[in-house]
């Protein structure tokens, strides 16, 4: 996979602040004066004072047309020319208006940088312009005072500013390349001896003045967008910085006067892998510090020598916010004020190398529109309506309930549609159908439509390809209105290699593992994550417990599980590496789904995963604190999808009726082992694409023999003990395979069409064979209790014949019979309980109404007490060609 390049970028939508304040002006108390050239005297001290003066009011201070920042076009600045992200192409404007569907209107918020302009010489090299009133800062009058001494003979320059104490080489070199692991304790405002120093690092900056109640002073220019001074206070005020640009004023807070906005408890938690609520933690999260409005951001990137936050809001120019380390925890940090929803933002982080690479916010939960790679700042808005289901999701035991699921690719089930538009389709469709779940294919966001969706960048975030993440809300909670549950793909099994997302974040493999023979998958050309540290395990917990908490989500379906457990999975001899016991399996990720699951089941009331897995592993399904013969506990999954079944089944009708007799066993096996997991039959996506053909086109036989062949099956997948997942556009017999790029035939369906009827009377069909499954709990209320099966005939070859019972918990019987012969069966004799004197069609995949030839059943069918097939009774249907009937109890 190859990187994706980000949108363009938007130079921020803030304008210019106050006028520069008078230098002169009557006295406050309290408050030292904007100082005169020359002045050696004593300096003053500030009173403290119970009520400040609101800035705009103080004395010497032009009156500001406004109080708070407003856009710079609106004070009739110019606004900056575009600037694209640095690492990337930026999208086109068709992209950035995809980007923007749904976004809720932006703050008005400050900007933290300024289009580029030729940057201003260093200070001991060029004096400022005489207009702006700075004194040069290479010639100040006076001894210099080292260290902030509180000599008397000190001296001020006109705006009442000493020199600050120069930074050191080293200090200095860490701070302007984003290799600084502190930078607050340079940055911001600290008492040293005889008042407060101020240091500011502002790039493209003419000047800046710290303001606070009374007070205007001009910090001097260090060059390389460095301004620093010291001014006469006892403590350090609450202050506002004054930052003059070409041609705009900003007024804004300084983010280093802030404390951390994480506690201990936090760290701690990620530190010990166990933050069961990471997305609360980190990332980008617009809330109130220490009285001020702004966003919080937060990445773990323990290898980085340093870590600067850019964005739109500094013109994608990192230099003026490097970010802080949190202590050993690997997490850097930064409290930016102004700075809101739908902000555009990345972590430029300065790898252990030294050189630098912008990266996306792994735990961003929002994302620009594919191929634009930005993150951006996101809160939720959504109101839930969905308590009924919750509630009645929680009391229910899904194993003993029915289950039948569409699966469902949403940028392509009707293409162009946003999440709120197929939240208006999408729950009537499948409520009409009678499916009780959808399952989609996966929704976090991935840069390759193509991959769709297996191969993730933003595992927080829903694609906003369809919408906001708001949007995505809205559409779960009309299913669940609706009365539909919604399951997720899942896949935490491997990730892209995209130079701007998770690979190498922080400059060494920190989400994949160091051994690249372990890292590197080696079928989809991804790297597998590292299952053993607990951080990138709790990365994957979080994130599963996320979508089931933040989105309402009612079941994980977990791809490609079978290749994290299995270190040797398409790997030959040589190329993997055993575990410490010489084993192939992959302990770590036995470990890992082991938390996950029981993380999820413990957090979660009435949620449901399901492992997709190809192989043999023994307790899948099992709890995680039973151990099996295997010496391992089970991994903990509700359901497992029934690959056996599917690919057997398929197989036996793939063929000629005339050979399927030698081939009768592959739809027999299955009952060997159906009671080894608790299971779900797939006809999914994966059935249906790169050559496998359409479900109906995979059947031998005309047109009419193909159709007939796709209904039976279909009765017969119905009946067998499991779950059942259909794939969308396998309903109606969709001939063509699937293609993410037009999705499902829907125009098969329009009534002008010749052969609309056809496909019209299989989804008739699926919609009968939901509603009859659903009003019969023989075919789900003991699909986990080998008592709830019964063979009657099982070994008809020659007929193409299977017979079989479900039963309820009362013992109430189904009788299936599937005939897979394209020749009418009459009379054809089956044992019958005996308590069951009289039988009923109550299904027919052979029905004229689904396109079948009519053969049917018409009246009831009494049992006659000739013993047959070991049973005490029997009875003598017509078996319809290709065809599965249902009979139940008269």
């Amino acid at each position: 996979m190859t990187a994706r390049p980000p949108s363009g970028q938007h130079p921020s939508d803030e304008g210019p602040g106050h006028p520069p304040a008078a230098t002169t002006g009557p006295a406050v108390p309290g408050v030292p004066p904007t100082f005169r050239p020359g002045h050696t005297g004593p300096r003053p001290q500030p009173e403290r004072r119970a009520e400040r003066p609101d800035p705009e009011d103080a004395p010497g201070r032009a009156p500001s047309p406004r109080k708070d920042p407003a856009s710079a076009e609106s004070a009739g600045i110019k606004p900056a020319p575009h600037r694209e992200s640095p690492d990337s192409a930026a999208a086109t404007a068709n992209q950035q208006e995809a980007a923007d569907r749904g976004r809720p209107g932006r703050e008005a918020r400050v900007s933290y940088g300024a289009p580029p302009v030729p940057r201003a010489p260093r200070a001991d090299q060029a004096r400022h312009d005489e207009s702006d009133g700075a004194a040069e800062p290479s010639r100040v009058a006076g001894r210099p005072v080292a260290g902030g001494g509180g000599q008397a003979d000190e001296v001020y320059d006109e705006h009442g500013v000493r020199p600050a104490p120069a930074l050191g080489d080293e200090e200095r070199r860490r701070l302007l390349t984003g290799a600084h692991h502190a930078p607050h304790d340079l940055l911001g405002a600290h008492p040293v001896r005889g008042g407060v120093l101020f240091h500011c690092l502002r790039p493209y900056a003419r000047s800046v003045t710290v303001a606070a109640a009374g007070l205007r002073a001009r910090l001097r220019a260090e060059g390389d967008g460095l301004f620093s001074g010291v001014l006469p206070l006892r403590e350090i005020p609450e202050y506002r910085l004054l930052v003059t640009y070409e041609d705009a004023e900003l007024e804004l807070h300084d983010p280093y006067r802030f404390l951390p906005t994480l506690g201990e408890l936090d760290l701690h938690l990620i530190g010990e892998g166990r933050h069961e609520e990471l997305w609360r933690a980190l990332g980008a999260h617009p809330m109130t510090h220490q009285g001020v409005s702004g966003t919080r951001f937060t990445v773990w990137a323990p290898n980085a020598l340093g870590v600067r936050l850019t964005g739109d809001f500094t013109y994608w120019d990192g230099t003026a916010l490097p970010m802080r380390s949190l202590g050993g925890s690997g997490v850097w940090e930064l409290f930016l004020p102004g700075v809101g929803e739908g902000a555009l933002y990345k972590f430029e982080i300065t790898r252990p190398d030294g050189g630098h690479s912008l990266r996306a916010d792994p735990m961003a939960r929002r994302t620009e529109c594919p191929p634009a790679t930005a993150s951006v700042v996101h809160a939720s808005h959504h109101r839930w309506g969905d308590d009924a289901w919750l509630a009645r999701r929680e009391g229910g035991h899904v194993h003993e309930l029915p289950f039948s699921v569409y699966e469902v690719h949403l940028p392509s089930w009707r293409p162009g549609l946003t999440y709120r538009q197929l939240a208006e389709q999408l729950p009537a469709y499948v409520k009409d159908l009678g499916f009780t779940h959808v399952e989609l294919m996966p929704v976090a966001e991935h840069p390759f439509g193509g991959s769709w969706g297996y191969q993730v960048t933003g595992f927080y975030a829903p694609t906003a390809r369809l919408g906001t993440p708001d949007d995505f809300k809205y559409l779960v909670d009309a299913l669940h209105q609706a009365g539909i549950g919604v399951l997720v793909d899942w896949v935490p099994a491997h990730f892209p290699k995209d130079a701007w997302a998770l690979a190498e974040f922080d400059g060494r493999p920190l989400y994949e593992p160091a051994d690249p023979l372990r890292a590197a998958h080696p079928d989809w050309g991804t790297l597998e994550f590292d299952y053993g540290r607990t951080e990138v395990r709790n990365f994957l917990v979080a994130n599963a417990v996320y979508w089931c908490e933040e989105f309402h989500i009612d079941g994980l379906r977990v791809d490609a599980v079978a290749s994290m457990l299995y270190l040797d999975y398409s790997r030959e001899p040589g190329q993997w590496t055993p575990n410490a016991h010489g084993g192939r399996e992959n302990l770590d990720a036995v470990a890992f789904l082991q938390e996950m699951n029981a993380t999820v089941y413990r957090r979660c009331p009435g949620v449901i995963t399901i492992a997709e897995e190809s192989t043999a592993w023994d307790g899948v399904t099992r709890a995680t604190h039973h151990v099996g013969p295997s010496g391992f506990g089970g991994l903990g999954f509700g359901l497992k999808w029934n690959m056996g079944w599917m690919h057997d089944s398929l197989a036996y009708l793939a063929h000629e009726p005339v050979h399927r007799a030698y081939h009768h066993h592959e739809m027999t096996f299955s009952m060997v082992y159906a009671y080894s997991e608790n299971y779900v039959l797939p006809i999914s996506h994966d059935e249906v694409v790169h050559g496998k053909r359409a479900l109906v086109s995979k059947m031998p036989g005309d047109w009419w023999q193909q159709r007939a062949n796709h209904r039976a099956y279909l009765g017969f997948m119905w009946a067998h003990p499991g779950k059942q997942l259909l794939f969308m556009g396998q309903e109606f017999a969709q001939g063509a395979e699937w293609s993410e790029a037009h999705g499902p035939d829907w125009w098969l369906l329009d009534p002008s069409y010749s052969a609309e009827p056809d496909h019209r009377g299989v989804r008739d069909l699926v919609r009968d064979l939901n509603q009859v499954y659903a009003a019969t709990p023989a075919l789900w209320q003991r699909d986990t209790d080998p008592e709830g099966f019964s063979w009657i005939e099982g070994d008809a070859r020659e007929d193409n014949v299977f017979a079989f019972l479900r039963f309820d918990a009362d013992g109430s019987p189904l009788l299936a019979i599937s005939n897979f012969s394209p020749v009418v069966r009459q009379d054809y004799r089956i044992g019958t309980p005996e308590a069951v004197p009289v039988w009923r069609e109550v299904l027919n995949t052979d029905d004229g109404r689904y396109g079948g030839s009519g053969v049917a059943n018409a009246e009831p069918l009494k049992a006659e007490p000739t013993g047959w097939h070991g049973r005490p009774a029997s009875i003598l249907p017509v078996l319809p060609p290709l065809a599965t009937i249902w009979l139940r109890p008269a």
